[in-house]
């Protein structure tokens, strides 16, 4: 895991650089001339998919929102055919669009059942 490094002389930060002489990582300090070697070749790693997953960000009277689409989709749980819809709002770098929906009669929420069967039909096609 990448950490932030100071600098033991003067406390700034160091920063990454790499030392082409010694084909070696180090860090620098950019106020006074101290370097020391990196321990680990890793210098920053965000990793979005162990942080955002699909999930439904329903709050309370998201089925009565007038500003939301409305989408004649059947409820599983109660079968009203009147759902509001929005978009997954992860910013993932291999997200599809995905769409959520709220039932506007009992606030049940759920996925598009439509993209579910449609991707099976890719795999086996």
């Amino acid at each position: 895991m990448a950490s932030l490094q100071f600098c033991s002389e003067c406390n700034n930060l160091l920063y990454p650089k790499a030392d082409p002489h010694r084909r070696i990582m180090v860090f620098a300090c950019r106020i006074c001339q101290y370097e020391e070697a990196s321990e680990s070749k890793c210098v920053y790693r965000n990793d979005l998919l162990t942080v955002t997953k699909e999930q439904v960000g329903v709050t309370t009277d998201l089925g009565s929102d007038p500003t939301l689409a409305h989408s004649n989709v059947e409820c599983p749980r109660c079968g009203n055919e009147d759902a509001v819809l929005f978009q997954d709002q992860s910013k993932r770098k291999e997200t599809r669009m995905i769409l959520f929906f709220v039932c506007s009669k009992c606030n049940h929420s759920f996925t598009d059942p439509t993209v579910q069967s449609d991707t099976r039909e890719n795999e086996e096609g």
